[in-house]
């Protein structure tokens, strides 16, 4: 198993999607801190809106919804995709939706790196992030 994350973000406009997906990694307990948005703008702003982000604040792993009202997750993801490669080494991107129309799968490809995965989050599908992208963290 890796080492423990120190920040995980849920966004997600349902309550009942990030209650459960909360409750999952607390029960697998992969992180320090666990971070619920209903609002992706709220989210966005508070790691990277500020004058100079800081690579130390960014969450490790950031889990976005496609599907919200007001910043969507493609909103989410070009606000993202414009902060610098420093910035953006820091954190996994994984969309988490509902959605395996083929329309959203292309546009969420074009995003370099961004995993895409079908709710409802598992403790296989964490695993496997975790095996991909923070193996070489113990």
């Amino acid at each position: 198993m890796v080492r423990k994350l120190q920040k995980v973000v849920l966004i997600d406009d349902n309550e009942t999607t990030s209650f459960l997906n909360n409750r999952l990694l607390q029960r697998l307990d992969l992180a320090d801190n666990v971070l619920s948005f209903t609002n992706a703008e709220q989210a966005f702003a508070h790691f990277w809106g500020k004058p100079a982000p800081s690579v130390d604040e960014a969450p490790d792993l950031v889990f976005v919804d496609l599907k919200m009202p007001g910043m969507d997750g493609f909103e989410f993801l070009n606000q993202y995709n414009r902060l610098s490669p420093e910035l953006r080494e820091k954190t996994v991107m994984a969309v988490l939706t509902t959605s395996m129309h083929s329309a959203d799968t292309s546009r969420v490809a074009q995003y370099e790196g961004v995993e895409y995965l079908a709710k409802p989050l598992t403790e296989e599908k964490m695993q496997k992030l975790l095996d991909k992208h923070f193996a070489g963290l113990n």
